[in-house]
């Protein structure tokens, strides 16, 4: 979880291969609409956000039913958006990718093909709610390289027998 361009995808695509879990990009997601809405400049709103909510945290019911592992991608900026993904009260842990507006800001304007707009980045900050002490999370600065930062999630959990 992070704003967008905190590396998400990145991360998770790397401990997706480490740890052969399945993974899920939240942005597929979305509705179109909403995409459309964000490549216009145009930040979400809650009304916006919450279908798409209920599918990051259907497809993580899906992986608890069938006892799985698995990775999601979710900006998850607000603790009420948090607690619908982790509407079980149990079995999920937020990681949350942590960097400055600067960086963020720097990244995004590096990145080319996404729909979200670096012009957005005010408002995801604006919006973030870091998750509390009483939150399944941990927090990771994401200024290390995107492989450092894998490897110490897997620490961090010590998933590093289970591999």
């Amino acid at each position: 979880m992070g704003v967008s361009g905190c590396g998400k995808t990145t991360v998770a695509a790397i401990l997706a291969s480490r740890l052969g879990w399945p993974f899920e990009e939240g942005d597929a997601l979305h509705p179109q609409t909403n995409i459309e809405k964000m490549a216009a400049g145009h930040s979400l709103t809650d009304v916006d956000r919450w279908p798409w909510l209920a599918k990051v945290a259907d497809w993580i019911d899906k992986r608890l039913d069938a006892g799985e592992n698995g990775l999601i991608t979710c900006s998850a900026l607000k603790r009420s958006y948090r607690d619908l993904i982790n509407r079980r009260g149990s079995g999920l842990m937020f990681v949350f990718l942590a960097g400055s507006k600067e960086t963020i800001a720097a990244r995004l304007a590096a990145r080319h093909g996404h729909f979200m707009r670096a012009s957005l980045l005010d408002s995801q900050f604006a919006d973030l709610d870091e998750p509390a002490a009483d939150e399944p999370a941990i927090r990771v600065e994401i200024g290390p390289p995107a492989a450092e930062i894998a490897e110490q999630i897997i620490e961090d959990f010590g998933l590093a027998d289970d591999t």
